[in-house]
């Protein structure tokens, strides 16, 4: 047994010996961190997985959840300061249903359900009106608890008393209501809208006035008024003024810095903004034909008298239709020897365009616009290196922004040359605080330590690369020369050249080693014949 665990042993020191101090450690290492993986995998995959089974509890909830569950010998676990408990993962589905049937968690509130489970004739008005009240605050809470961001709310309404005669003027419900929102949530102005709606329209004579909603930090969350301040006025027309102004130096900033280069050229605009809102209503009449002047004919009637009989002339005088618009006449009259005469009358009535416009102008319009331009010449100490070419031509294209920019109502159709260029100054000269500017844009870019940093960091990696490469160098010709030395070693050991004597020789000494009975038996039979 002995010779068997050496001989097991033998090949491993050898290979131990032979191996390198670096070769060592990495084998030693790996086998370290193989057994590190196994037992953290056994870990983590042995260990029972916790999820949530309820969440945002009341310290009673938590406390009944959590009897029961001991009761019934399931591993739960608290987090989250009391608010959340946990149980395994396999059994959550199922605790849910069968909690639900027990009627866990309880909340202790009073909802609608209750006065189909506890009517009674023995109550009275006054206990009726509290638990109704009880019951509508609940429902209101549970509907905020629904909406995104809110984990819990807490809602308290005050209903106006009721007056003993029927003329008696109902007064104002009010409403106080504590919200527990999400930690960092921020609610946009349509959700607070909503939220004050939701309160206002499900308790009657409630406004929205009477409504106040604050968080768990004491935040309130106001109702913007529909009709704004004057602050609140001031503010959005300034912050149109400067968009149009910015959109506008942007533009020509970024066509004249292609053009000159970037460091080369400032501009500066400044907007005038018509914010006057006009809401119109136009009512025009015009003839279909207007070349003639004449509308469609939508009716035409034509009557034709004769009369005979001494003095029978035509008397008295036309009258023309009320709903006609025009009315032609042609009458002739005629009177012949015997007494007769004759009238015909044409009457027409004419219908016309009939045009109802209502117009709503917008209240955002450029009514004057100016650009100032400093440009930079390439020699900066010399403003004549910059021809007037080139002048020329940063006034036309600033023209052609203001020409397109302005509204053609404030100006009558269209601006003189004159006009235009007192709104568009350009100044040619050499920049002296461009320096301070470079300074500032170099002190925005990288520090110098990030670079160093990265650089050791490549260092380091690059080292460990080269050391690397270079044990698998030194172990692949340690490999070869002994793969080498092997076969020459036999030799060297026996000095004894090959004969029959000796091949008998080491043929028995092999077996003795590996075949001892064998060898014995063999021994016994040479001397039993000796």
């Amino acid at each position: 047994m002995k010779e068997n665990i050496q001989r097991f042993l033998n090949p491993l020191k050898m290979y131990w010996g032979n191996r390198t101090k670096m070769q060592k450690t990495m084998l030693i290492s790996s086998i370290v961190l193989l057994i590190g993986i196994i037992a953290a995998s056994v870990f983590f995959f042995s260990r029972e997985k916790l999820v949530p089974l309820y969440s945002n509890l009341s310290p009673s909830e938590t406390g009944t959840i959590k009897e029961s569950l001991d009761g019934r010998g399931i591993t739960s676990e608290i987090s989250d300061g009391g608010k959340t408990i946990s149980v395994p993962e396999e059994v959550v589905d199922t605790l849910k249903v069968e909690l639900a049937a027990e009627g866990i968690p309880k909340s202790g509130s009073i909802d609608y359900s209750f006065f189909s489970e506890n009517a009674s004739f023995g109550m009275t008005d006054n206990e009726f009106n509290v638990l109704k009240l009880d019951a509508l605050q609940t429902e209101i809470a549970n509907l905020m608890k629904g909406i995104d961001g809110i984990n819990d709310a807490k809602v308290v309404i005050t209903l106006p008393k009721e007056g003993v005669f029927v003329s008696d003027e109902n007064g104002e419900a009010s409403a106080s209501i504590v919200l527990n929102t999400k930690a960092g949530y921020n609610f946009s102005e349509s959700q607070i809208k909503g939220l004050y709606t939701l309160v206002s329209k499900s308790v009657p004579n409630l406004p929205t006035d009477n409504i106040v909603i604050t968080n768990q930090n004491f935040e309130y969350f106001d109702l913007n008024s529909s009709t704004n301040s004057a602050s609140d006025t001031f503010t959005a027309q300034n912050n149109v003024k400067k968009q149009i102004e910015r959109d506008i130096q942007r533009q020509v900033q970024t066509m004249l810095g292609t053009l000159m280069g970037q460091n080369k050229v400032m501009v500066s605009v400044t907007a005038d903004i018509d914010f006057t809102q006009e809401n119109r209503e136009e009512n025009l009449v015009s003839p279909v034909d207007e070349e003639n002047m004449e509308g469609i004919a939508v009716s035409a009637q034509k009557l034709s008298e004769t009369y005979s009989g001494d003095n029978a002339a035509a008397e008295g005088v036309a009258q023309a239709e009320e709903d006609a618009d025009t009315t032609t006449y042609n009458t002739d009259t005629a009177t012949g020897s015997g007494g007769e005469s004759e009238k015909t009358e044409d009457t027409i009535n004419y219908e016309v365009n009939r045009i109802k416009k209502q117009i709503v102008e917008s209240p955002y319009k450029v009514r004057d616009l100016g650009i100032q331009v400093m440009v930079e010449p390439p020699d900066a100490n010399d403003t004549a290196s910059l021809p007037q070419e080139s002048v020329d031509q940063i006034n036309n294209i600033l023209g052609t922004i203001i020409r397109t920019s302005i509204d053609k109502s404030s100006v009558d159709g269209q601006i003189s040359d004159e006009d235009l260029q007192n709104k568009i100054a350009v100044s040619v000269q050499k920049f002296n605080g461009k320096t301070e500017t470079q300074a500032q844009n170099a002190g925005s870019m990288i520090p110098w330590w990030v670079y160093v940093v990265g650089g050791v960091l490549l260092a380091i990696i690059a080292l460990l690369i080269f050391l690397f490469i270079r044990a698998r160098k030194k172990q692949m010709p340690v490999e070869e020369v002994e793969e080498i030395i092997e076969p020459i070693t036999i030799p060297d050991v026996n000095e004894e050249k090959e004969s029959e004597g000796t091949l008998r020789r080491k043929q028995l000494e092999k077996m003795a080693k590996e075949k001892p009975e064998d060898f014995a038996k063999l021994l016994r039979t040479w001397i039993t014949e000796d």
